[in-house]
């Protein structure tokens, strides 16, 4: 008998925990199932006749419209299984949120407390160009720092190194610039070097009223054009705030100044049974201590966006979400593209088959807490407890968008495995054991032992312990094979 798993009661559908062979028997609903079709791992079965045209349940939710009548038995999957979603709609709202009520439990995590009352979970020097033209003197500069100074109590030197920053127009050139503000006064920053060219679109003295107020014995800048030789006159600012940064120390600080990052990529049929909801008990759990949690990939949330608007804490945070997802889709349209070109190929490889059961995975990582407010990209978070964030679901563009907005921490939950990691510590949490342990040298966490039997609180205690060991310094496998970039959201013409 094949192993599987029915996630809600009212489901027309169970997914495969092992691949499964034609002619294979499973249980459903206490009945036995002869399977009509091989069926990989982490694929749907029916186990209802559903007819054409009628609506597959998963989640307890319609995940498409059948596109044939579909038998007892059968493989579910793009042969038959079209996605519902249309246009624009118009919304109501109805809110059903709790307030998570949790006793404080105390928790702490060693970490940095900045001037601001923020607290960095690294003490890392950053090399920060304000346009693509110098990333390269932003790496001498960096290279030379590394074999001639003292850099014990550094956790890393970084050149947040990119391509924009000129020749760019109106919301584009924005864009940009707010990115880089909000990056260059990150809490996980313990001193920042700006590197500027001098005759770019992003001049050194617009970006710094965009930053606003800054700490001046961390924050540094130079323009290239204005001395002889940048990479000697850089290398003496950097040195210099080294010798600040050596004096700062981990002390213990409250987990409600802990602000998390929520984000999936390469999903698969477990992320919405294994990872996915991990990181929802976790979010909830946080936001019961006081902290932060984001959840963003707007394009990922469509088909699921209602369970998220009806948690909004007030009207104006319902407008506010159901502008952020009709806007994305105007976004779409405005470039003349289809608005559900989704699931990706590796996501179909993996089992999931349309845009809202990709969704109804995805916003589980946003637990059940009260949506408090909805952030524009790379706004600063201003509110405690969940947040939902304007980005694009793009795996590196979206983790860079949670680190400009001063997540100090991003969960990133696949089924597919990736090596990379974005500017702040990016914990890789594995859907499935088979993948913990093919990509050892890329994931972090396990969430696949929760369809081996193991307990959720449990787990999600266990995992709650390791995040608070990252946040007090503890290095994950991109940081150890210094795997750290940004990418900035793109969106304009280019002169």
């Amino acid at each position: 008998m094949k192993s599987c798993i029915k996630i809600h009661p009212e489901d027309s559908v169970v997914v495969a925990l092992e691949p499964i062979s034609k002619g294979d028997k499973i249980v459903a609903d206490g009945f036995e199932i002869n399977v009509n079709d091989d069926v990989p791992q982490g694929h749907k079965i029916a186990i209802k006749p559903i007819k054409k045209g009628e609506h597959i349940l998963k989640y307890a939710a319609s995940i498409g419209i059948a596109q044939a009548d579909v038998n007892v038995g059968d493989h579910i999957h793009v042969q038959n299984l079209r996605t519902g979603l249309g246009d624009n709609l118009s919304y109501c709202y109805n809110p059903n949120g709790k307030a998570i009520d949790l006793p404080d439990e105390g928790l702490t995590f060693d970490g940095y407390l900045r001037t601001n009352g923020e607290v960095g979970i690294r003490n890392e020097l950053w090399i920060v160009p304000t346009v693509g033209c110098v990333n390269g003197q932003a790496r001498l500069i960096a290279n030379q720092l590394k074999q001639e100074a003292d850099l014990s109590n550094i956790d890393d030197v970084v050149v947040m190194g990119h391509q924009y920053g000129c020749s760019q127009l109106g919301d584009d050139h924005n864009n940009t610039q707010r990115a880089l503000a909000q990056l260059i006064k990150h809490p996980n920053a313990g001193g920042v070097l700006v590197l500027g060219l001098g005759c770019e679109n992003n001049q050194i003295s617009s970006l710094k009223e965009v930053m606003g107020d800054y700490d001046q014995n961390r924050i540094q800048f130079l323009v290239s054009q204005d001395v002889e030789d940048e990479v000697e006159v850089g290398l003496e600012i950097v040195k210099e705030l080294a010798k600040v940064m050596k004096q700062d120390k981990r002390s213990a600080q409250p987990v409600s100044k802990l602000r998390i990052g929520l984000k999936c990529g390469g999903s698969d049929g477990f992320s919405g049974i294994t990872a996915n909801p991990l990181l929802g008990r976790f979010s909830d759990w946080l936001v019961g201590q006081g902290g932060t949690t984001v959840l963003t990939e707007v394009p990922e949330m469509f088909g699921a966006e209602t369970l998220l608007m009806d948690r909004a804490d007030t009207e104006k945070v319902f407008d506010k979400t159901v502008s952020m997802i009709n806007g994305f889709k105007d976004y779409f349209r405005s470039h003349d593209q289809p608005i559900y070109e989704n699931p990706s190929p590796g996501n179909k490889n993996g089992g999931i088959t349309t845009l809202e059961e990709k969704s109804l995975g995805c916003v589980q990582k946003g637990g059940t807490a009260i949506v408090n407010d909805v952030l524009n990209y790379a706004d600063p978070i201003v509110k405690n407890g969940l947040n939902l964030l304007w980005s694009p679901g793009n795996d590196l563009v979206a983790a860079s968008a949670l680190g400009f907005s001063g997540c100090q921490m991003v969960l990133f939950t696949t089924g597919r495995g990736t090596p990379f990691g974005s500017f702040v510590p990016t914990v890789k949490v594995a859907t499935n054991t088979q993948l913990f342990r093919h990509k050892s040298k890329w994931m972090d966490f396990n969430a696949g032992v929760l369809v081996e039997g193991a307990d959720m609180d449990e787990v999600r205690k266990k995992f709650t312990q390791y995040l608070i060991d990252v946040a007090s310094g503890k290095r994950l496998h991109h940081e150890m094979t210094d795997f750290k970039e940004i990418a900035i959201f793109k969106s304009g013409v280019t002169l």
